[in-house]
């Protein structure tokens, strides 16, 4: 197929539009405020989207043309995904107070929130997002978690949400989002069509339909696929590999949609979850259907991360230590496969052939997942459950997403998915076989045991040792059962040492 004439990439920032030409499409934002920009106030901690120090928010026309605002790490966002958007930094705050200290930051100083100030502006600019999503404090619980993508090693979080309270208490200081939105739709004048992005010896395509995507993913199959960029990123700021051609999926309207269809009879409901869909989005959606999911979401990497990074993605990326692909095995998720114009469906149990290999053939990308719903009153059981190192934002050492289904008392179907026991996130056959027509007994849930170390032989890395993770996924099976036994089940505060999330 042909592609369209390049053209600079085109974004909003300090109220004017910026233009750039000839920076490669692997600039980060990070990179373009610091050295090109000389906007310094945003600071570069980790370079992988983990410490916050270089939170920034992007703004974007949402489909009813409102304003809508999120979160993101500047430092594994491709400055050419902000094309048609707006860049909101720390030093728009002080644009925005008239030259003075926006209530947020009046807040912190107040409060004593900031030591030696590295990690503050990251702060700053997550409080200020709150801020402007509410219209009093929310919870010390709400604040926290919308903070979780925020690292302070010296002064510690307590002044610091101390100030997300205070800085409700001043005269509330509006943010002319009607400005932003013109000057957006002006803009939109330039950037509605697709973008060709183009330097010497690589470009970045982003089409704005699927139909353009497929026939670009036909035609460049060795094209490398970027959606949130949340881990393609760091192959750039911390491997250093040329990406070679780019084809971005943020701009095709109809991966940004998600379906919910109800159970009707005896045929159960599903999600069905577009490619360009965000984690949050996906995950808020989820927990609302599936309330078991309502602490993976809040313990999902970050508020940052997941506004950027999407539910497709994380299952496309492989990783055995993904949180998503566990849980999605669990409840027998299908994956939509599409080629140019023809489609296929794939069971998420089938993709995943090897250690980061999966089933894609060239020019082939995952167009969704549909994930069904449990039944609790057909007798669906399900839990999941993480272990991390830290609560918030980490990476797994093992995740475990786990349904039975049960007839009175006993088990007459098992799926339970494994993250980090294996080179991919996979079921447990062995382990399924043992519990499949017995009773849901501790008797059986010791033969469960047994048969999991048949199933698995984890190894030994930085975030546990084989071992533990043998001793772990027992125990949560126990876990698993203690919640979900026939006879005296146990609540949830009596199983966990965090509080369980509200709802």
């Amino acid at each position: 197929m042909s592609i369209a004439a390049a053209r600079p990439i085109r974004f909003l920032h300090k109220g004017q539009i910026q233009e750039v030409c000839d920076l490669p499409p692997t600039t980060t934002v990070l990179q373009w405020l610091r050295e090109h920009a000389r906007c310094t106030g945003t600071k570069e901690g980790c370079a992988e989207g983990d410490c916050g120090a270089c939170t920034v928010v992007v703004g974007e026309q949402d489909a009813s043309g409102q304003w809508q605002q999120r979160t993101v790490n500047a430092c594994i966002q491709f400055l050419p995904t902000l094309d048609g958007k707006a860049l909101i930094t720390v030093e728009d705050l002080q644009q925005q107070a008239q030259g003075g200290l926006h209530p947020c930051q009046q807040a912190m100083v107040d409060c004593h929130g900031s030591q030696c100030g590295f990690c503050t502006p990251g702060f700053v600019m997550s409080l200020w997002d709150v801020y402007q999503q509410h219209e009093q404090a929310p919870s010390r619980s709400d604040l926290a978690d919308a903070l979780a993508g925020n690292l302070c090693r010296c002064t510690g979080y307590r002044p610091i949400l101390d100030a997300g309270e205070r800085m409700f208490d001043a005269p509330k200081l509006p943010f002319d989002s009607g400005a932003a939105l013109k000057s957006l739709q002006a803009l939109a004048q330039t950037t509605a069509e697709s973008l060709v992005y183009e330097v010497p010896g690589q470009r970045f395509v982003a089409p704005t339909s699927l139909t353009e995507l497929a026939d670009l993913r036909v035609s460049l199959p060795q094209a490398r696929l970027l959606a949130g960029s949340t881990d393609i990123g760091l192959w750039v700021t911390k491997q250093f590999k040329a990406l070679g051609d780019i084809i971005y999926l943020g701009r095709v309207a109809e991966l940004q949609h998600i379906t919910v269809q109800a159970a009707t009879g005896t045929t159960p409901g599903y999600i069905d979850i577009g490619a360009g869909v965000t984690l949050e989005q996906a995950w808020s959606t989820l927990a609302e259907h599936l309330p078991a999911l309502r602490e993976i979401w809040l313990r999902f990497a970050s508020p940052p991360v997941r506004h950027a990074g999407t539910l497709v993605g994380n299952l496309a990326n492989g990783s055995p230590i993904g949180d998503s692909a566990p849980i999605l095995l669990a409840l027998d998720a299908t994956l939509t496969l599409r080629q140019g114009a023809q489609t296929r469906q794939l069971p998420l149990s089938s993709f995943y052939l090897d250690y980061m290999k999966n089933a894609l053939q060239p020019g082939e990308f995952i167009q969704s997942v549909s994930v069904p719903l449990s039944r609790p009153q057909a007798g669906d059981v399900f839990r999941a459950y993480k272990v991390s190192k830290r609560r918030d934002s980490d990476i797994s050492a093992l995740c475990a997403g786990l349904m039975i289904k049960l007839d009175v008392d006993t088990i007459v179907q098992a799926r339970l998915g494994w993250g980090g026991m294996a080179g991919t996130a996979r079921r447990a056959a062995q382990t399924e076989a043992a519990l499949v027509g017995q009773p849901w007994t501790e008797a059986t849930l010791r033969l469960a045991q047994s048969a999991l170390l048949k199933d698995f032989q984890p190894m030994t890395d930085l975030r546990a040792t084989r071992d533990y993770r043998l001793k772990v996924a027992a125990n949560l099976l126990e876990r698993f059962w203690l919640e979900t036994r026939p006879g005296n089940p146990l609540p949830a505060e009596q199983v966990q040492v965090w509080p369980a999330p509200a709802a």
